[in-house]
């Protein structure tokens, strides 16, 4: 019998009609939870743009400016799993709401900043209120789409969107940076969280039952927090100090500390944070590590291809944004037309292995990087290549990362999507930065000899520049590769077409349940 079968304690099943249809308005809400998601998504590249004006403006230091983006990673990295308890408890609707009204304001704040601590404090707290808002909006899905075609639509739209959305903030970031003022990065936030607010107000009606009505964990609020931030901010650190430097160890070793103390606790407590029930299942422990394996590759893919189309390539930044439209293409292509279509037909990890070969076979190509290379010719297949990949393997993975899970255990689970992807976020820009600083350095050292004059030492610049990239997503291919491995092992679960009876408040009600082989 799955999980979702089994009535839990401190939670109560979803009613007959909610569990078996939805409510009717169920695509309407999805229009705006869409929205909301967008916005985050494109506020974690809108605001790579406008760094460099933003740093002018504020008189922030070369050193502290990656506060800007560290602030905002450390809260809502840290907060992931404690925001999706919080939409368990207090209510996925609500949590929502003021997720985005939070994040509204906080954004307000951003723009309005005369001073570094200033959007310091507005990014910590655009990260606390995503960290709320980001759960309850893909467990709000879960408990919503239960119908296994439904929710293959439902999930493709919002896996177009997770993967396509950062590329559309490069662009959105380009005009607004080049054309506004970098302000408007962060003012242009208030408008999409109070259009999703409002609608989601109106509209969404979350299905009767499934909170989990147990007593907050505090000590694993505590350990997963504090091991969560020690784990993002030792490889934020790593990026800009070496992995040799005293603090960035440390920090690694009390973010592992910390968090084997939170897995003690959670195998102990009688209301964990974290059920361990929700990560110990081979689906999603698989679909976890796959996922965040890929976001390792993805993210320093972006900051790698956004420096050589503008530094070396001599792109604008909107041109930039422009030329990482094809990814977005593939990336929609792959979600809501391969993905969609084929999850009720075949086995998830038959979409995912093979997506992830797909993505890694697009970064394959872009081992060949060279100054001169052809944008038609080399970066435009790749980035088909990759959007469709991850398009494809995205779609079913962010479905069955919530699905057969217990209701009570929505919000935290669908936290964990979210976690998988924050820390393979910190963990690619650092690992794959290393990468390809230290490959640039050897490869200038080696070749400066020779050059002479000074448009020859640019010259070799801008090779070592892109050695050091073409070296980096070496790695990234290999990662890739890995990822494929764990989504054919450990994905096994079936085709969701099939129906299992649960007993909910004495009405015996059909809920589709994935087939899960054990």
């Amino acid at each position: 019998m799955s999980e979702t079968a089994r009535k839990a304690p401190g939670a109560t099943a979803p009613t007959g009609f909610a569990a078996r249809a939805g409510d009717a308005n169920r695509w309407r809400a999805l229009v705006f939870i869409a929205l909301a998601q967008l916005m985050v998504v494109l506020d974690a590249t809108i605001v790579n743009i406008a760094l460099p004006s933003a740093q002018t403006d504020l008189g922030i230091s070369d050193g502290n400016r990656q506060w800007v983006v560290t602030a905002y990673a450390l809260a809502f990295g840290g907060l992931l799993l404690f925001g999706g308890r919080i939409a368990d408890k207090w209510g996925r609707k609500r949590a929502f709401v003021t997720g985005l009204a939070g994040f509204a304001l906080a954004s307000a704040l951003g723009g309005a900043a005369t001073t570094g601590p200033m959007m310091f404090g507005a990014r910590a707290l655009q990260g606390v209120f995503g960290a709320l808002l980001a759960p309850a909006a893909l467990s709000l899905l879960a408990v919503m789409f239960t119908d296994a075609r439904e929710r293959a639509k439902a999930f493709g739209i919002y896996g177009a969107i997770a993967g396509g959305g950062g590329a559309v903030g490069l662009i959105l970031g380009g005009f607004l940076t080049e054309y506004l003022n970098w302000r408007w990065t962060f003012f242009v936030n208030v408008p999409f969280a109070v259009v999703a607010a409002l609608g989601a107000w109106f509209v969404i009606r979350e299905p009767e039952g499934g909170r989990n009505r147990n007593p907050l964990d505090i000590p694993g609020v505590l350990l997963s927090t504090l091991g969560l931030v020690a784990l993002v901010y030792g490889f934020t650190r790593a990026e800009s100090d070496g992995w040799g430097d005293a603090v960035t160890v440390a920090m690694f070793v009390a973010s592992a500390v910390l968090l084997l103390a939170f897995v003690a606790v959670e195998s102990r407590v009688k209301a964990p944070l974290l059920p361990l029930r929700v990560v110990s299942n081979r689906n999603r422990g698989g679909i976890y590590l796959s996922l965040g394996l890929a976001i390792i590759g993805m993210f320093g893919l972006f900051l790698f291809l956004t420096y050589y189309l503008q530094v070396v390539k001599g792109y604008s930044p909107v041109k930039t944004g422009f030329a990482f439209l094809p990814m977005v293409a593939g990336m929609i292509t792959g979600s809501t037309q391969i993905g969609t279509r084929l999850m009720t037909r075949i086995r998830a990890r038959l979409l995912m292995g093979p997506g992830f070969l797909a993505a890694g076979l697009g970064m394959l190509l872009l081992t060949q990087l060279r100054i001169d290379s052809s944008y038609g010719m080399l970066l435009l297949p790749a980035m088909l290549l990759l959007g469709l990949g991850m398009g494809t393997a995205f779609m079913p993975a962010m479905s069955l990362a919530t699905q057969g899970v217990e209701p009570r255990d929505a919000g935290v689970a669908s936290a964990m999507v979210n976690t998988s992807q924050q820390v393979g976020g910190a963990i690619g820009t650092a690992l794959l930065n290393t990468i390809a600083a230290s490959a640039k350095t050897s490869y200038f050292k080696d070749h400066i000899a020779g050059a002479v004059t000074r448009p020859q030492q640019q010259l070799v610049g801008l090779r070592a520049m892109v050695h050091g990239y073409s070296t980096a997503i070496w790695f990234a291919v290999g990662i890739l590769g890995l990822a494929a491995l764990i989504a054919f092992t450990f994905v096994n679960a079936g085709r969701p077409d099939t129906t299992e009876v649960i007993s909910g408040s004495g009405v015996e009600d059909e809920v589709p349940v994935p087939v899960v082989a054990h």
